[in-house]
């Protein structure tokens, strides 16, 4: 039917019909405008509640300084300060057992007291001008952290210091090449390599924070730490912590002191007490009383303390025993207990299969979710950008549609503010790295130039998946990448040419270059949760690091004069890692025909059961695999034992029962209580290194002896008295 075809009445039906249509839209068109504006109304409330529940709403009133004054000369004087400190307990860690827990918490922690006393003094005397802040208190963090990094990225108990006479007479491979320790070449090595890692990640630190939101665990942690310090209910406990804190410091350092009067010779002390009885003790099962491991035991998680105990307990307690029998078969009888053609080579070469197993395990994991992070990220930011000209065409109407918060839009904005130029960034890393590849071949005439060359092609990719990496699962793989390099440049150069010397070196180099630019994307983390400019986060990690350069060489100067059997097995500082890393590098340039019957075997046997334990552990999900033992953890004791892992355990146990009987305040006060005993501890280190230079020696030796040896002992003084 055509229109021309109605007649008038129909007309007027069709007119009426299409004016009510009309109301009917316009009284719709009433209620979605009202709708909206509740919605609006709303939104507006949530926000408002938002900012005044939020953290940045706290801070909202203070006035955030620019970048350069949150460089502030007490800051610096304050982490100098503490940088010899930490320097001295990741030194002492490294040296003994190369487990060190996170520190950040602790360097957070004593910088606030320290500035906080500091700007107390000065505002009583009316002196001062600026007043402490959350963004300064991230720098000195920042400083700290970054300075005792390289007491560990140095390789001080690790590949530098397995480059040496000492270390090399252990492994009956000094013909390989040795270069021992010396402050110059050190502290000039260490100026010429830790510094690269810092400049490839500074044009991808918005990508990491803000475009994909990586979470960085341990920065977040510190972050959140630091801003409610400066709450007035987060200022009044960090003070009881920090009381804490200095109550077992002062324990620890004080019981440090006392047990040394008590050390007078070989195996003598609290540290030799057999506690388990002689025959536990020949074997290493003993507690040492050490306030240092009791304290590691109280900030590691409950399963690597577990780890570490049942590999004590399978090495110790069963392998090493039955291979003991098979003396004389499996391995000559005449062998000494650390020549690597004996027992040795066992404890050590089946330790370093469970790592390399482990490593390689966690390395393809993190690698697998570095690239489908990477793939996701993309694939949203292109789906966000579509969802976007949706929204603009038709803008949803569901609360439940996502948007960005309060906080996140201050703190990218503050992120974003200063910003770094990618042009310096990539101008530095070229610069640097001419720089070093023109000196390292004068100081390793074994590393020639066009390796150097071809690691930092390829460092910077390697320094991005391992800073992605740590951000998903807040594990730096730092000295896997070492020992790819090991194996790499190691086989490169051959036996002929210095490769054990090479790999060792160009370990050096690739570890500080991933392990420097994680911790600098974590440290941007914990500046954008606290509104710290990138600029002063940058300027404050290259800050740290030269005062790292300086300060961990001359830490480990002062360990190496002091202790004339440092790195030997069975002293006070035996540097496991040392001989390991050398160990590696031997295997990379020799291949295995040098180690003893049946070695090679359990070598296969446990690489492959780490990776088995690892699968076992990613495939039965968290609920239960938090119960499956860690394999990187089970190898520590294999060459060191299980004295150590029984510290820790105590420490583990203390804090098990304060959560159980006090959880509010073993959560508040557990870390101070830890902090306190490894720093004091730590601390004892340099009295007792300065007693040990100046000849000082204790004057007691309290040694424990069976009741036969003993009976032979009082018969041998009768009789010559």
């Amino acid at each position: 039917m055509n229109r021309g075809d109605l007649t008038p009445d129909r007309d007027r039906q069709i007119e009426e019909h299409e004016l009510q249509e009309t109301r009917f839209s316009s009284e719709l068109d009433r209620v979605k405008s009202n709708k909206n504006v509740r919605r609006e109304y709303q939104r507006e409330e949530e926000d408002r509640e938002e900012v005044e529940e939020s953290v940045e709403g706290i801070f909202e009133s203070r006035e955030v300084p620019s970048w350069k004054k949150q460089l502030t000369i007490r800051a610096f004087v304050v982490s100098f300060a503490l940088s010899i400190l930490f320097s001295f307990i990741v030194m002492k860690l490294n040296l003994t057992t190369g487990i060190i827990p996170s520190l950040n918490v602790s360097a957070g922690l004593l910088g606030f007291f320290f500035v906080k006393t500091w700007t107390k003094m000065l505002h009583k005397s009316g002196l001062l001008k600026q007043p402490f802040t959350r963004q300064e208190n991230t720098v000195i963090q920042t400083c700290v952290v970054a300075s005792s990094g390289i007491a560990f990225s140095g390789g001080f108990g690790t590949y530098l210091f397995a480059m040496s006479q000492r270390i090399a007479d252990q492994s009956g491979d000094a013909f390989r090449g040795v270069k021992d320790p010396s402050l110059g070449w050190i502290i000039a090595f260490l100026f010429v390599v830790s510094f690269l890692g810092l400049f490839s990640v500074v044009p991808l630190r918005k990508i990491m924070i803000i475009d994909f939101k990586l979470p960085y665990p341990s920065g977040t942690a510190t972050a959140h730490l630091i801003n409610s310090f400066h709450t007035p209910q987060g200022a009044k406990l960090a003070k009881k912590q920090v009381r804490v804190l200095g109550k077992f410091f002062s324990f620890s350092f004080f019981w440090g002191f006392f047990q040394w009067f008590f050390t007078a010779g070989e195996n003598c002390g609290f540290n030799s007490f057999p506690t388990f009885g002689l025959r536990a003790y020949q074997y290493k099962f003993y507690f040492d009383f050490s306030a240092t491991y009791v304290g590691v035991g109280m900030i590691c998680p409950y399963i690597i303390n577990i780890s570490l105990l049942l590999g004590g307990i399978l090495s110790w307690g069963l392998m090493w025993p039955l291979i003991e029998t098979r003396k004389g078969d499996w391995f000559p009888s005449s062998a000494d207990s650390s020549s690597m053609s004996g027992l040795q080579a066992y404890k050590v070469f089946i330790a370093v299969a469970m790592i390399l197993g482990d490593g390689l395990y966690n390395f393809c994991k993190v690698l697998t979710r570095t690239l489908s992070g990477l793939v996701s990220q993309i694939r949203g930011k292109a789906g966000s950008r579509t969802s976007l000209e949706r929204e603009e065409e038709d803008p949803p109407a569901s609360p439940l549609t996502p948007k960005i918060s309060y906080d996140d839009q201050r703190r990218t904005r503050f992120f974003l503010k200063d910003q770094i130029p990618s042009w310096f960034a990539v101008g530095g890393y070229v610069v640097i790295s001419a720089v070093s590849t023109a000196i390292l071949p004068h100081m390793f005439s074994q590393l020639r130039w066009y390796y150097i060359l071809v690691i930092y092609v390829f460092a910077p990719i390697l320094a991005f998946c391992n800073a992605y990496g740590a951000g998903l699962t807040d594990w730096s793989l730092a000295s896997t990448y070492g020992k790819l390099a090991i194996f790499t440049i190691g086989a490169w150069a051959g036996s002929d040419h210095g490769g054990l010397l090479a790999g060792l070196a160009a370990c050096g180099v690739m570890m500080n270059i991933v392990s420097t630019a994680s911790d600098l994307t974590q440290d941007f983390k914990t500046g954008y949760l606290t509104l710290s400019s990138p600029r002063a986060m940058f300027v404050s990690q290259v800050i740290g690091t030269a005062i790292g350069c300086v300060v961990s060489p001359c830490v480990f100067w002062l360990f190496y004069k002091a202790f004339d059997d440092l790195g030997l097995p069975n002293s006070e500082y035996p540097a496991p890692f040392a001989t390991v890393y050398r160990s590696m590098a031997k295997l990379g340039v020799e291949g295995v025909s040098s180690l003893p019957r049946d070695c090679l075997v359990l070598c296969y046997a446990f690489f492959g059961v780490a990776i088995i334990i690892n699968v076992v552990k990613d495939g039965i999900g968290n609920r239960w695999g938090r119960f499956v033992p860690l394999p990187m953890a089970m190898a520590i004791p294999f060459f060191l034992g299980p004295y150590f892992a029984i510290d820790m355990c105590v420490g583990s146990f203390i804090l098990f029962v304060w959560e159980r009987l006090d959880a509010p305040k073993a959560e508040a006060f557990a870390t101070a209580v830890a902090s306190g005993l490894i720093c004091g501890d730590g601390i004892w280190t340099l009295p007792s290194s300065v007693l040990a230079i100046a000849g000082v020696k204790p004057p007691i030796c309290m040694k424990f002896l069976s009741a036969s040896t003993n009976h032979r002992v009082d018969k041998f003084l009768n009789g010559s008295s």
